[in-house]
């Protein structure tokens, strides 16, 4: 009989990790696998170390050490020939397993990821970021180049091969590690036709920024570890020709030049509304389009401002949230 490891980093995570345990045991049970669920903690201050082990989960206590690095400590610990992560806020459905598996034996892809939602209660601007990245193909499958690790299957062959995940990332691991599975020869599958929901959504507009600007200083370190391509530097050379527009307009109104001001800035608002096209066109709603204008317009700023921070050497820490 097959065997999962499923590995959950998590800090200060105990309003969820319940939650993630028992779906995550429902979806093995479901799809007639032995389980082996793997905590890894962050240094807690909360009751989710307690909650996991009630849950039948092992616990390991690392604090101090990037996401990265947790992941990996799980997955050193794990004995299973499948293994999972899974982000400690994470709802997977009772069909998760059953239907990666079963795209497995057909030979569909190698490393697999479902789309993600929001909860109803979650406020607009979290659930429209969240909708963004649901496939805009209107297929149940796609083949990609990287996958988010919130939730992330593979047969522990591909992750010994590809050497695991890179432990100096605050930020990005993900698609760093799932690039270098895509170089490696993993096929890559990203699944809609299930969704996991994801309750550590941002429940404030101050959340979101600030995790954003988190997200967005990886860029650097991404450069760093797979070279420069156009892949990488597309979004922040995007993020500077925005930033370029909005001072070149600053300066013309300045000057007396109202009108090419004006032009300006009606030019640096098309990068943010082609994105938000490109990813809502397939739903057809409108307002999602509008939400998601706003959304990048911020993105695009606050992209550059984590290009400025971490090239004068930011190294603010934050824990290895799951």
């Amino acid at each position: 009989m097959s065997r999962i490891s499923i590995v959950m980093p998590m800090f200060n995570e105990a309003r969820h990790i319940g939650r993630t345990l028992l779906a995550a045991r429902k979806a093995a049970h479901a799809a007639d696998i032995d389980c082996e669920l793997i905590v890894v903690d962050n240094g807690s201050t909360d009751d989710g170390p307690q909650i996991a082990r009630a849950f039948g989960a092992r616990v390991l206590v690392l604090p101090g050490l990037l996401i990265g690095a947790l992941r990996n400590r799980g997955a050193a610990v794990a004995s299973g020939d499948w293994l999972a992560f899974i982000d400690a806020d994470i709802e997977m459905p009772e069909d998760w397993l059953k239907q990666m598996f079963a795209l497995a034996a057909s030979d569909q892809g190698d490393v697999f990821g479902l789309d993600l939602h929001t909860p109803a209660a979650a406020p607009w601007f979290a659930a429209a970021w969240q909708r963004r990245s649901l496939s805009a193909s209107g297929r149940a499958t796609r083949t990609v180049h990287w996958l988010p690790s919130a939730n992330l299957l593979m047969r522990k062959q591909w992750f010994d091969n590809a050497g695991g995940f890179n432990e100096t990332l605050r930020t990005g691991e993900d698609k760093e590690y799932t690039l270098r599975l895509h170089g490696h020869g993993a096929r890559l599958l990203s699944v809609s036709s299930s969704v996991a929901l994801h309750w550590g959504y941002e429940m404030t507009w101050r959340e979101w920024v600030g995790k954003e600007l988190w997200r967005q200083g990886s860029h650097l370190q991404l450069l760093r570890a797979h070279g420069m391509s156009l892949r990488l530097l597309r979004f922040p050379l995007l993020s500077g020709l925005v930033w370029l527009l909005d001072a070149l307009a600053i300066l013309a109104l300045l000057t007396g030049y109202a009108n090419q001001a004006l032009l300006l800035l009606m030019l640096g608002l098309l990068p943010s509304l082609l994105l938000s096209v490109r990813q809502s066109i397939r739903q057809q709603n409108l307002g999602l389009t509008l939400q998601l204008w706003g959304l990048h317009w911020v993105r695009l700023h606050l992209a550059s401002a984590a290009l400025v921070l971490g090239l004068c050497h930011w190294n603010a820490r934050r824990p290895a949230r799951g």
